[in-house]
């Protein structure tokens, strides 16, 4: 439902693109990027459209290829849930290119079971043993005796890199594990089966799923925001220093704005202002 939500959403901006420049000589912004920071990006760019009537193409095509999509000058600000890689700076610097980065918000990884599941908790340990394959049944961590399902996503999102580096130490995740798209692929995947295993951005938590307390501390936000959850991180957009136009600047404003900040809020994320 989350999906045909989004595909809605692309849609409905698709056309405000088509008529806006039908009508008037506007600067379309483009963003592409991270699902994580998606929800997010949708709200703001509905009101800033409203408020501004300046058009803006969206889309959630994962973290790497909008820093990619960022570097090869096909958008304009790239959405991500993790910081640039240095290989990516340095292939930007090649090109002449000189990237800004801009914190948007806080966000955590939680791990999600099936609200029949008897687990509450899990330490590190434990969560990279699961995805490694070292555990394989509910029952060596308090649950069932059940197969584990485990669920990731696939390598080119920014989620499962920072899964990848704070979770699995660059370990490699189980062969049979299930590759998801995008946070909302995840988040279906575990509420249809009780035994999976997943893991989605503290934003798209709802009663569908349950989350796990991790190292016995619960992602709460304020526990997010000062990082003492152990899965915290900051939610990013990254922009071209150089050739950041007047309208790109705009929305950049807006989002930072009080109003920006208070749809971070809404959408289930952190704000960066208090």
């Amino acid at each position: 439902m989350k999906q045909k939500k989004i595909l809605i959403f692309l849609l409905l901006i698709t056309l405000v693109i088509i008529s806006s420049s039908c009508s008037r000589d506007q600067e379309t912004v483009v963003i592409k990027g991270s699902t994580t920071v998606l929800p997010i990006a949708q709200k703001a760019t509905e009101v800033f459209y409203k408020k501004t009537k300046i058009p803006v193409s969206l889309s959630g095509t994962g973290s790497g290829d909008g820093i990619k999509s960022l570097i090869d000058g096909t958008c304009d600000i790239a959405n991500s849930s993790r910081e640039i890689k240095k290989e990516e700076i340095e292939l930007a610097s090649s090109k002449g290119i000189k990237i800004k980065e801009i914190t948007i918000a806080y966000d955590m990884i939680v791990p999600i079971v099936h609200p029949s599941n008897k687990v509450n908790n899990l330490s590190i340990e434990q969560l990279k043993a699961i995805y490694d394959g070292s555990i394989t049944n509910w029952k060596e961590v308090g649950g069932n005796d059940e197969k584990i399902v485990v669920i990731s996503r696939d390598s080119s999102s920014g989620t499962f890199e920072v899964w990848e580096s704070k979770v699995m130490n660059k370990t490699e995740v189980r062969a049979d594990a299930l590759l998801q798209a995008s946070n909302g692929a995840v988040l279906t995947a575990v509420a249809n089966n009780k035994n999976t295993i997943g893991y989605i951005g503290f934003g798209y938590l709802n009663s569908t799923v349950k989350m796990l307390w991790v190292n016995n501390i619960e992602p709460t936000i304020e526990n997010g925001k000062s990082a003492v959850y152990p899965l915290s991180r900051k939610l990013y957009i990254y922009v071209n220093e150089s050739k950041i136009s007047g309208q790109t600047q705009k929305y950049v404003d807006f989002l930072l704005s009080k109003e920006g900040q208070q749809i971070v809020k809404e959408t289930g994320f952190i704000p960066i202002s208090k």
